[in-house]
């Protein structure tokens, strides 16, 4: 009995995260394409989702370098996740060779290397590009002034590793994008969807506004160096909620809240597109609604985050999903995700591992 429910859980957990991840996705697609979507044909992944799996195949990479090492710092790991998706995508590609390549064997390694998806080019991410391109120079020399959106919405897979490692978020923003505000916004994200993915209510349809609800509570006691939650900062991100339970799926509510294409617009967007349709039947409504943001990419990758995380892959549009170029390998990192943080398949520096395949998909790293 005890198995067969901690079997449950972990069915719910891998939901949980899958939802998160292809949520994401389907948001920036939608948001892309303003949310009129063809009748046939692929959904094109965004840069913001081909960035978010290399953020999940780094956090991946980070857990199994710690439990092998018994030290890591994560976001290191993550730079060098970044710096995979460079060189696929032929940014700087001799510096990645000179910086990457005396580190080991045949580089870039890992399952990721080979989706020719991740190779292509889906728009645009300057800060990061930019940081990128300075690899080599120090991490103070890294990042940009940036605020864009990208610090905040390629950094929502580490909400599964928990609080405790959700104040990985600013530091991995700070690779790329050195304004404070978008690292704080980088980790408020990524505490209001831990509280999506662990929340469990008895009333299905009120758990994704109780959920973002009790996120929002949180945000003050989530405090780290690189992300205080100031009065202000917190009074906006309360207020955008209350105008969703207020003033719901208001178009010009939304333009106000999120005016541009950066990560504070991200957040606030995307919590209230999220929170004005908690309703699980309503979930493709709120993708509509948040890619009608003047950003849409960005606000419905979040709100598509939130909801996917508190739902479950179940309650994602199907129609969508198995059209999306990316569904495979995102459903992949979550499951996989999952895997890594609850059981380590490659074992650690004193316990065998059980798949002996892991450590090639996810070298250490």
């Amino acid at each position: 009995m005890n198995k067969n429910h901690d079997l449950r859980d972990v069915v719910r957990r891998q939901s949980r995260v899958r939802g998160m991840m292809l949520g994401l996705a389907l948001g920036e697609t939608l948001g892309g394409i303003r949310g009129s979507v063809s009748g046939s044909g692929p959904l094109r992944a965004g840069v913001s989702t081909q960035l978010a799996c290399f953020t999940a195949e780094g956090v991946i990479r980070a857990q199994v370098r710690g439990n092998h090492k018994g030290i890591c710092y994560a976001p290191g790991v993550v730079l060098h996740a970044y710096c995979r998706w460079a060189f696929l995508q032929g940014i700087e590609v001799e510096r990645m060779r000179r910086r990457w390549r005396p580190c080991g064997g045949a580089w870039p390694d890992g399952w990721l290397a080979s989706v020719p998806v991740l190779g292509e080019r889906r728009g645009s991410a300057p800060a990061t590009v930019t940081a990128l391109s300075r690899i080599g120079e120090g991490d103070e020399a890294m990042a940009t002034a940036s605020r864009g959106h990208h610090a905040l919405t390629r950094g929502l897979p580490i909400a599964v590793t928990g609080l405790g490692g959700i104040a990985q978020a600013g530091a991995v923003a700070a690779l790329t994008h050195g304004d404070p505000a978008a690292q704080a916004a980088a980790v408020h994200a990524a505490v209001l969807a831990h509280h999506c993915l662990t929340h469990s209510a008895s009333e299905p349809e009120r758990s994704a506004r109780d959920a973002l609800h009790a996120g929002v509570t949180a945000l003050p006691s989530a405090r780290t160096p690189i992300s205080d939650v100031s009065d202000d900062e917190h009074g906006r991100i309360v207020a955008a909620f209350r105008h969703a339970a207020d003033e719901p799926a208001d178009a010009v509510r939304l333009a106000r809240l999120a005016p541009d294409p950066t990560a504070p617009s991200a957040l606030l967007g995307g919590l209230y597109a999220a929170a004005s349709f908690p309703a699980r039947a309503d979930l493709r409504a709120a993708l509509e609604f948040a890619a009608g943001a003047p950003d849409g990419e960005s606000v419905a990758c979040v709100a598509g985050a939130l909801l996917g995380a508190v739902h479950g892959i179940e309650a994602l549009p199907l129609d969508l999903v198995g059209r999306h170029e990316l569904a495979w390998v995102l459903d992949t990192l979550a499951r996989d995700l999952v895997m890594e943080l609850e059981d380590s398949p490659s074992g650690g520096e004193y316990v065998p591992g059980w798949d002996p395949h892991w450590g090639g998909r996810y070298p250490g790293w």
